[in-house]
């Protein structure tokens, strides 16, 4: 009988764990592609800093419209934007932006509303770090190399481009959400958002030259919904 109850317990807890596993698999995923784009990326021009020019064996390219092979989109934030679960707290541990060979990286940069981030040169030329806010505060600061990392954060949420006013070919965003459920695509133009409870969400893409697009869904167990945006220029 003893032993009867220990191999019960041991079924129970391994269901439970199989239950749980299963419930934060839900979530939802899928591409983002664009339609109508003939691409013609802008070769960056560095002649002005041959330091950070010599770092490259061809020309960088601007990263404000990347896409790739089945015109995947690049560099697009999703997220939820209506529905997310509360945030229990505001992340401490910072997210980086560096500069590095004169560009910033990466060029989307998420963070939570309150969170840390810190910027880093790693370049032996002087940069500034210059977001341009209009819902929180617009600061400017100077950051010559071998300085320590600065850091600062947002109270707000906001989609907040950054310039170096130094060298105008350096351009990033800030995406200040106040969700943690959110990715960003890559090359392959995925995205995965994992781990909600079940209940309807709005999704919201953002690209910083083609707009923002939403959709709803709803997750009534432990499927992941599949979800593609598609932009049009």
């Amino acid at each position: 009988m003893r032993i009867q109850r220990i191999l019960f317990l041991a079924l129970l807890a391994a269901l439970c764990l199989t239950m749980v596993s299963t419930a934060q698999a839900a979530g939802i995923g899928g591409k983002v592609t664009v339609e109508g784009v003939t691409v013609m990326t802008k070769t960056i021009n560095m002649a002005s800093e041959p330091g950070c020019a010599k770092m490259y064996s061809t020309p960088p390219k601007s990263e404000d419209l990347v896409v790739g092979q089945g015109n995947v989109l690049e560099n697009v934030v999703v997220y939820i934007s209506a529905g997310a679960p509360d945030e229990s707290s505001t992340p401490s541990q910072p997210v980086q932006l560096v500069q590095k060979g004169c560009r910033f990286a990466p060029h989307i940069v998420v963070l939570q509303t309150g969170q840390p981030v810190q910027m880093v040169n790693d370049d032996t030329t002087a940069h500034n770090i210059h977001p341009l806010a209009t819902n929180n505060r617009e600061w400017n600061k100077a950051e010559p190399p071998g300085t320590s990392p600065l850091s600062e954060s947002f109270a707000r949420p906001e989609f907040i481009s950054v310039k170096c006013n130094i060298h105008p070919w350096m351009h990033a965003y800030f995406a200040v959400l106040k969700t943690s459920h959110y990715a960003v695509t890559g090359d392959n133009g995925a995205f995965s958002i994992n781990n909600l409870p079940p209940g309807k969400y709005t999704i919201t893409a953002w690209h910083e030259t083609l707009g923002t697009q939403t959709q709803e869904v709803t997750i009534t167990g432990s499927e992941t919904v599949p979800l593609n945006f598609v932009f049009k220029r």
